[in-house]
């Protein structure tokens, strides 16, 4: 027992003994590595501070170096704003020497602007005075004149107004009697101006629908003989003659559809033939449409002959009478053309009589009336227009001279030499300018319109104009602030004056000019 405490003693001994060298040896230790640690820091310290002290110069070098540079900046821009500043109080002493040189011629004008208003004043005085002398003294005078006169100035104002009246009576009283005279001696010129008026005004054939023409059927069976097995007749046809044949389900009728009436009629007359011969087919189609075309050069011969026999021409070439006998299948803005030259001829002759021209030129004027438009109708087409064609072909057919003139210059594409070339000129626009002679086209009746307006609104003072009557009458609305009673009468004449001078225009047309003013004033 003793042995075992004696070794557990010596053990704790022993493990006391190890634990106190272990300090020993750890303390040893720990204050050898606190020296390195310490030499370790205290060489940090001097390399850093050598390190501190070298950028320590650097910045200070540098920041002398942008002191320096921000200083030299910033004296060049105070000697610039110095510039300025002494610039800007040169300008300032300039400007203020001038508004003081200003204010002194200023302040001088004043001065004698207030010596004019002062004298002024003084005439204004002087004249009040004599104005309130002058309306006494006349007061005095009018009451003298009344006493003197015994009327009262109403009473003499009225005599003197009926005085200027029976003045103003007489003397219209003389200008009618002037008018009147001069009227007789022009009542021959204007006899023949009315007649002139009253043949334009003559009413004659309406222009109608002249591009189709319908072929009555006894049935409806027969269209489908005329359109053939899968088309073959319809098509034979419509190549045979130019003619357009529409068929559609319009009861008992075709429509032969084209613009020249003289391949509608030939059209027309070989389906009338086919129609009522039964043989429907190409072989016969052209020979039934040959067949036509000569029995339409016959016709066309006889409707030549009944025309110059019904007018009285005689000796006409045999090509001219074929012309006038192919007028009848022509047309001119839907007027039949064969109709329009047998207006114009007798036109022509009236004129002619009434203008007491002789028998003869009578003659020549009806057969240039006649022949005017044979330009229209010729065998081939040329690049001349119709009235020169018609010329050269007149003169080859051996027309007088006259005629031939007549017929070239009714458009002014020739000079007119003779007498009868003006009433052949006149009665053409007579015939084609009168009501219903012919169709209008939409475009030219459209600009004619505008035309008219923009006339109107061209003259000083016009706030609107409206073409009204489809043409026939002009509205003009003016202000009244410009245009006056008196100037409204004076511009509707010349607006009259210059549609005459510059448009062409079918029949007549009414300038009427409105003026009204309003005045107009609100109470509040």
């Amino acid at each position: 027992m003793d042995n075992t405490i004696i070794v557990a003693i010596v053990a704790v001994v022993a493990i006391l003994i190890g634990i106190l060298l272990g300090k020993v040896i750890f303390a040893k230790n720990t204050r050898k590595q606190i020296e390195e640690a310490e030499q370790q820091a205290k060489k940090i310290t001097e390399d850093a501070q050598v390190h501190a002290d070298t950028l320590k110069e650097k910045k200070i070098l540098e920041a002398k170096e942008k002191f320096l540079q921000l200083k030299s900046e910033h004296e060049k821009e105070v000697s610039q704003r110095n510039h300025k500043l002494s610039e800007s109080e040169n300008r300032i002493k300039q400007q203020q020497q001038s508004l003081n040189d200003k204010t002194g011629v200023l302040q001088k004008q004043i001065s004698e602007n207030d010596l004019l208003r002062q004298n002024l004043d003084r005439q204004l005085e002087v004249v009040n005075v004599k104005r309130t002398e002058l309306e006494r003294h006349q007061e005095e005078h009018i009451k003298r004149l009344e006493k003197v006169a015994s009327l009262s100035a109403e009473q003499a104002k009225a005599e003197l107004m009926e005085a200027i009246k029976e003045e103003a009576r007489t003397q219209a009283l003389s200008y009618v009697k002037d008018i009147m005279e001069e009227a007789k001696v022009n009542a021959t010129k204007e006899a023949k101006k009315i007649i002139i008026q009253t043949i334009q005004r003559t009413g004659a054939e309406q222009t109608i629908e002249n591009a189709i023409t319908v072929f009555n059927l006894e049935s409806d069976e027969v269209k489908g003989q005329i359109i053939g097995r899968e088309g073959r007749n319809i098509r034979a046809l419509e190549a045979a003659t130019g003619v357009d044949l529409i068929i559609d389900d319009t009861p008992e009728a075709i429509v032969l559809s084209c613009f020249d009436p003289l391949r509608r009629e030939v059209a027309r007359l070989s389906l009338q033939r086919l129609v009522q011969d039964g043989r429907i087919h190409p072989a016969r189609i052209e020979e039934v449409v040959e067949k036509t075309k000569k029995q339409l050069e016959e016709q066309i011969m006889e409707i030549g002959e009944r025309t110059i026999i019904e007018l009285g021409v005689h000796g006409l070439h045999k090509d001219l009478v074929r012309m006038v006998g192919k007028m009848r299948f022509r047309s001119s803005y839907g007027q039949n053309l064969l109709m329009h030259s047998k207006e114009t001829a007798n036109l022509c002759g009236i004129m002619a009589s009434e203008l007491g021209l002789g028998q003869k030129v009578v003659k020549l004027a009806k057969r240039a009336g006649l022949l005017h438009d044979i330009g229209k109708v010729p065998d081939e087409e040329t690049e001349l227009s119709h009235a020169l064609l018609g010329a050269k072909l007149a003169e080859k057919c051996g027309e007088h001279a006259a005629i031939v003139n007549a017929i070239g210059a009714h458009h002014d594409e020739m000079e007119m030499t003779y007498i009868i070339s003006p009433i052949v000129q006149a009665c053409d626009a007579i015939s084609g300018a009168r009501p219903g002679a012919r169709r209008e086209m939409m475009q030219s009746y459209l600009q004619r319109i505008k035309d008219l307006e923009s006339l109107a609104m061209a003259y000083n003072g016009v706030e609107k104009a409206y073409a009204i009557q489809a043409g026939r009458e002009l509205r003009v609305i003016v202000e009244a602030e410009k245009v006056s009673d008196g100037d409204s009468d004076k511009l509707s004449f010349e607006i009259a004056d210059k549609i005459q001078k510059e448009m062409q225009y079918p029949g007549q047309i009414k300038v009427t000019v409105i003026r009204e003013l309003r005045a107009v004033n609100i109470a509040r």
